[in-house]
């Protein structure tokens, strides 16, 4: 089983690229944001619990995440391996996530991140919010918000698969495809 942490900030490109390792590998794709969304959008407890730090430009509660993302893994398994888009973003998620895989029989194989600078992501992150719809992407203030909480909470994630020597860095500038290649070539050399 392959199983692959995408790792970045806000607007780093972690859900376009992850449709790309997904097609390759045939691996199944689970992004914590596009989990969130759905529940927020079906009006579900965990939706509105989410929605209420969301908004704020914070994380999700680690149980809240961490045992919706276990659901979400026990529903494929059968699968060729997962892409994780969005999680881990803490330490403690992190040794959960490694946790619940050893008791499948399974690990995290890489943490790949993609490299962008701040003023690309911002930049990045105004677009989206006109051509998705994305009201968390056109809030200044939330954006600031989310990249410096990346910063702060999530990025000592690093630490922790650089400790398992399963840290890899990609530069994520550049086209699309240009980022692509430089991930295909990191997992085929895992």
């Amino acid at each position: 089983m392959l199983n692959i942490v995408l790792f970045g900030p806000p607007g780093a490109g972690k859900g376009t690229q992850s449709e790309r390792l997904v097609e390759k590998y045939k691996l199944i794709h689970l992004s914590t944001g596009d989990i969130f969304r759905a529940n927020i959008g079906g009006g579900t407890e965990l939706g509105t619990l989410a929605k209420s730090f969301i908004d704020k430009g914070q994380l999700v509660p680690d149980e809240v995440t961490i045992n919706m993302l276990k659901s979400e893994v026990e529903k494929h398994p059968n699968a060729a391996g997962f892409v994780f888009d969005g999680f881990p973003r803490t330490t403690p998620q992190a040794e959960a996530l490694d946790a619940f895989l050893a008791s499948l029989n399974s690990e995290i194989n890489a943490m790949i991140a993609l490299d962008v600078p701040e003023d690309e992501l911002k930049e990045r992150l105004k677009k989206r919010a006109l051509d998705s719809g994305r009201t968390d992407d056109a809030d200044p203030k939330i954006i600031e918000s989310r990249i410096n909480v990346y910063k702060n909470e999530t990025a000592p994630v690093k630490g922790f698969y650089e400790g398992q020597s399963k840290f890899h860095a990609v530069n994520g500038l550049g086209s699309i495809d240009e980022i692509t290649e430089r991930l295909f070539n990191t997992v085929d050399n895992l």
